[in-house]
């Protein structure tokens, strides 16, 4: 079975948003969760 690629990309502005999210410790499990599955649709940085 392949893998469908997912062509959905989280804007930069939103994963802005989900990093604070996961790096406040009052952010409850449900939107840690939310947050890390939005920055897995951002694209890698370029080196």
């Amino acid at each position: 079975m392949s893998k469908k690629k997912n062509s959905e990309v989280t804007s930069k502005k939103a994963a802005s948003a989900a990093s604070k999210v996961l790096r406040n410790p009052k952010s409850s499990a449900a939107a840690k969760t939310a947050a890390a599955s939005a920055l897995t649709q951002r694209p890698n940085k370029e080196k």
